[in-house]
């Protein structure tokens, strides 16, 4: 029974306080903050929750009636335990207006909104430009007004105005004035300022530059040091390239010393990221001067060749006078002298003459086809053996390589050593001295011959023409005529054998006397132009620029 009792006393008194809830809130609907707090105190005296907050009266009074039904749950000895606040939605983003990111808190007061508007405003007037900036704030909501001499100044002002925590959002109704006097005065003040700062930061200036000059000084002054970096590795190239890097690590090592003493270790990272997206577009550009550098760097590790080497690069022929950093030069058999790129050199098929001194020439004559070609090539070799510039090992060869029409072709095949003996003049001398060789033990060397056949008018027409010309200029004729009467062509021949006689023996005695002149022995000497050689050492001992990495001491591939 007394348990019945205090129920029926614990229902009447919610349903009495209900009442009083609602009648209140209708009373208080126009005063937000004074109905939140009023309900609070009720509802904590009830022990009940309350909602978020009061918006509208009508929401109130579903809220109320809400409220009182829920009421009549708490019958029993103990009361349900209340369930967690909802979690608060994302704040609105507001169509042109800037929107602080803070959640919003549910009970704004007059006072908050009157602590923003003062600390709002105690801001601005602490800012050169803002001080005309007016400040009004409803709920949490600031409303700039005033004017600004710029759209700067009014972003500042709405800057400042989104740090403060309890701002919901901000409206921008500030006036950009564009004072020309306003604007310029304030450019003239930043420039001021700075200039003054300059002048202030200018012996602190001065102590970077001296630190700066100072290392980058010993930067060049051990680069500069030759001989230690000779000494470290002996490629000349390899020893140049270490020495400018030490130089670079130097000069980049003062600059960061300089920039950190004056405080702007951010333009270094600047002008590393900028020189870093130079490099990448310079790099694309001269990508074929970057090849041709490593390819330098490559020939001088491996030397290839040495200087006054006889070589031939791809056709192109000369004699080495240097390898540089870019290009290796050469003087040619002409005497002019030759740049070749060092990337083309590294790709290049390079052929050294130099590097084996024993070279073969080889030249080919023909003989009747009547001779017997094995004793040809006797006597031919016979008559090369007798040259002085000819090597006796590895021998002189001679072979059949082909039999045509009316001869027999023999290949003479000679060696001689190419660092004593000129090229081209031995295998000059060989030929003359073969040939001459061959006609004096009776082998002809015959050129085609082809034959005519004419009828019988025509032929005594071509023999009387012959004979005369036989007999006025004592020459042979070209056209060789083949008579009907065979006693008639064994005359001929016999007499044609004997006119070649006579011309051969002319020919030799001729030769003979112009031999014995002044200068027949520079005609007969195998031995190369000194001349040629004079002007490649010329260009070697000639003072350069770049610097020649070709080097004896390094090892050769």
């Amino acid at each position: 029974m007394a348990t019945y009792i205090d129920r029926s006393i614990v229902r009447s008194s919610i349903k009495a306080w209900g009442q009083i809830v609602l009648l209140l809130s209708i009373l208080f609907a126009f005063s937000a903050h004074a109905a939140s707090e009023e309900i609070s105190g009720i509802a904590a005296a009830l022990g009940v929750e309350t909602t978020e907050g009061i918006e509208t009266t009508e929401e109130s009074v579903s809220n109320d009636d809400s409220a009182i039904s829920g009421n009549e749950t708490l019958t029993g000895d103990t009361t349900e335990p209340a369930s967690s606040l909802p979690t608060p939605a994302p704040p609105p983003v507001i169509s042109g207006e800037s929107t602080n990111n803070a959640q919003i808190e549910t009970t704004p007061t007059p006072q908050k909104d009157n602590d923003i508007r003062q600390r709002i405003s105690g801001i601005f007037s602490e800012i050169e430009g803002l001080q005309a900036v007016n400040v009004s704030v409803t709920q949490g909501v600031v409303t700039l007004t005033g004017e600004t001499a710029n759209e700067k100044k009014a972003q500042q002002a709405i800057n400042l105005t989104n740090r403060l925590t309890d701002v919901v959002t901000v409206e921008d109704r500030i006036n950009r004035t564009l004072d020309v006097q306003e604007n310029v005065s304030t450019v003239y003040q930043g420039l001021k300022a700075q200039v003054t700062n300059l002048v202030k930061a200018l012996p602190l200036l001065l102590v970077g530059i001296v630190i700066f000059a100072l290392v980058a000084w010993f930067g060049s002054w051990v680069s500069n040091r030759k001989k230690m970096w000779q000494r470290l590795t002996p490629n000349p190239f390899v020893a140049e390239l270490l020495s400018q890097t030490v130089k670079v690590i130097f000069i980049i090592f003062g600059l960061i010393l300089g920039l950190s003493l004056i405080g702007a270790e951010t333009i270094l990272g600047t002008l590393l990221g900028g020189a870093g997206v130079i490099g990448i577009a310079v790099g694309f550009a001269v990508k074929d001067t970057i090849e041709n550098y490593i390819a330098s760097l490559m020939l001088s590790i491996r030397q290839p060749f040495r200087a006054r080497d006889h070589i031939v690069i791809n056709g192109q022929e000369g004699i080495v006078v240097r390898l540089t950093s870019r290009a290796t030069i050469l003087m040619t058999l002409d005497g002019n002298q030759l740049r070749i790129p060092n990337a083309e050199v590294f790709k290049g098929t390079i052929l050294n003459y130099t590097k084996n001194p024993e070279r073969r020439f080889a030249f080919e004559l023909g003989v009747d086809a009547n001779d017997d070609p094995l004793a040809a090539i006797k006597v031919g070799l016979d008559a090369i053996h007798t040259l002085a510039f000819v090597l006796n090992e590895p021998k002189a060869i001679a072979v059949i390589t082909n039999v045509g029409d009316s001869n027999i072709v023999l290949e003479f095949q000679v060696w001689v050593d190419q660092s004593e003996t000129d090229f081209a003049k031995a295998r000059s001398i060989a030929i003359r001295e073969t040939k001459h060789a061959l006609e004096d033990k009776g082998f002809s060397l015959p050129e085609p011959i082809y034959r005519l056949r004419f009828n019988n008018k025509l032929e005594k027409a071509f023999e009387h023409m012959q004979n005369s010309a036989n007999n006025a200029n004592n020459v042979q004729s070209d056209i060789t005529i083949t008579p009907t009467i065979p006693e008639s062509a064994e005359t001929n021949q016999v007499s044609e054998s004997h006119t070649d006689d006579q011309d051969k023996k002319q020919a030799k005695a001729r030769a003979k006397t112009i031999l014995q002149g002044r200068s027949a022995n520079d005609v007969l000497d195998a031995r190369p132009d000194d001349k040629l050689m004079e002007k490649v050492e010329q260009e070697i001992a000639q003072s350069s620029d770049e610097t020649d990495l070709l080097n004896n001491n390094s090892p050769q591939e």
